[in-house]
């Protein structure tokens, strides 16, 4: 299992476990993103020493390489100074360094290949990281409009129950019943006080205070002789003093025939 699978398997197996036990949704996201940064990190670790021992078989092959050439100088030299002897051994030497330049060589191409795919896969890791972190971001903004609606539409359903409106209503009715108390209370208490035969008292005093200005007035207009012998007095002036009115109006009748007879 190679290390990208081994990280997606630890992340998987951490992820399920926060999902099956979250109560927070956003706090569950907030801890697989900051799980997810520290995979990363080790990641990032990792294919560091891989590219550190990329790094150094390339250097050890360079070094093979280079020593062979040595020898090889080294072979010229003994060949000009008519020393084979010496041009064979350093050939030998110039041979092995060489093989062992290929081999590291090899090794350091398959390397380089691998450390590449680690790259190109931190890279991807990388990016879903971030994806995931603008993901946390629109989920949590989903779950917290959610969790408005929610209580959006609890608040609306007790609202829409009728045990909602009868209490309302109920209350009303205490109401209503408790002025209804109040104003036969106060009824009572004007009955048995005297306070309600003053009052029908004063209402009577009124009334006859009236009729005495329609009588008065009445009496005034006959003197400027404004009413004719025969007239009749308004019937909205005669109200509870009815009988001053026809005393008056007789007087009036009676003294007409004598100035007649004057005349």
């Amino acid at each position: 299992m190679g290390l990208f699978d081994r990280l997606s398997t630890l992340l998987k197996s951490n992820i399920n476990d926060l999902i099956s036990s979250a109560e927070n949704p956003e706090k569950m996201l907030n801890q697989i993103i900051v799980d997810m940064r520290s995979q990363l990190v080790k990641a990032k670790q990792q294919v560091a020493t891989a590219i550190a021992d990329e790094k150094r078989l390339h250097d050890q092959a360079d070094t093979e390489f280079r020593q062979a050439e040595d020898w090889e100088k080294r072979a010229v030299l003994a060949v000009r100074e008519s020393r084979d002897d010496l041009a064979k051994q350093a050939l030998v030497r110039q041979s092995e360094h060489l093989q062992h330049g290929q081999v590291l060589q090899q090794t350091w191409e398959s390397h380089r290949l691998e450390t590449e795919k680690l790259k190109n896969s931190l890279r991807d890791l990388n990016d879903k990281i971030e994806e995931a972190k603008r993901k946390k971001n629109l989920l949590i903004a989903r779950q917290r409009r959610a969790q408005a609606q929610k209580r959006i539409a609890e608040t609306m359903s007790a609202l829409s129950e009728k045990s909602a409106f009868e209490a309302f209503a109920r209350m009303e009715e205490r109401i209503e019943q408790s002025e209804r108390q109040i104003k036969a209370s106060t009824e009572i208490d004007e009955e048995f006080s005297g306070d309600r035969l003053a009052k029908d008292f004063k209402q009577l005093e009124v009334s006859a205070g009236s009729a005495n200005a329609d009588s008065q007035l009445l009496a005034l207009k006959q003197k400027m002789g404004m009413l004719g012998a025969g007239a009749a007095p308004d019937n909205r002036q005669l109200g509870a003093g009815g009988a001053a009115h026809e005393e008056i109006v007789h007087d009036a009748e009676v003294e007409a025939p004598d100035d007649k007879k004057s005349a």
